[in-house]
């Protein structure tokens, strides 16, 4: 039987190995980019990967806030020289997660977010059976359509792609751990919080943890 001190060594040293790796998707509109902003005045010790993406930057947004804007061609050639954990297709343009950039946060000890659509998520998930899963939700559809039209950033035929793609989205909410409902940006960072520090408390070995996502990766 193991002492007082050794178990608690342990499980120190556990904590102190490879970062956690979260996986926040929903649909566009939704609010990622809002409620990950006040998640990390929350929280700012957890990094929030910067997404790589072909399309143009909106009013307000620059070079790696909250994206690193890239042309077509260049987001080829990293597809090419396999520098994405996931790259997909989303309303148009492409997305991509830097590899090199999650692994090695995540072997200097760093829990980091991936902000990224419900298909990047699920082939993050395959690769890194440990990833924990946060779908982030709208109070209703209804809602999610009025959030678009504010952000005058869509013709109308491409708001109701948006919404379409987001019904196909929202069936996918039983494939994620966690599901966070944004009705106030506030209440679901401070949601988004309370699931990391869940998660960092979490006391299962590593075995038991691999049969835990065994059993996610066959929801």
């Amino acid at each position: 039987m193991e002492t007082d001190d050794s178990l608690l060594r342990r499980y120190s040293e556990r904590r102190s190995r490879q970062g956690r790796l979260f996986v926040v998707s929903g649909p566009s509109g939704v609010g990622k980019d809002t409620v990950l902003a006040e998640f990390h005045k929350l929280l700012p010790d957890v990094l929030v990967c910067v997404t790589v993406t072909t399309r143009s930057p909106r009013p307000g947004e620059s070079q790696g806030i909250p994206y690193t804007f890239v042309s077509v061609a260049e987001f080829n050639a990293r597809v090419r020289a396999e520098l994405f954990l996931e790259y997909a297709r989303v309303n148009g343009n492409m997305y991509g997660t830097p590899r090199e950039w999650v692994e090695e946060q995540r072997a200097a000890g760093h829990d980091v977010v991936l902000k990224i659509d419900v298909q990047g998520g699920i082939n993050v998930r395959k690769q890194m059976r440990d990833a924990v899963m946060i779908f982030l939700a709208p109070p209703s559809v209804a809602e999610l359509e009025r959030r678009l039209r504010e952000r005058l950033t869509e013709t109308e035929d491409q708001i109701i792609v948006r919404l379409l793609d987001a019904r196909s989205e929202l069936q996918m909410m039983s494939s994620y751990d966690y599901v966070v409902v944004n009705d106030t940006v506030h209440g679901a960072a401070e949601l988004l919080r309370a699931i990391v520090l869940a998660e960092r408390a979490r006391t299962a070995d590593e075995d038991e943890e691999d049969a835990v996502a065994s059993r996610r990766q066959s929801r």
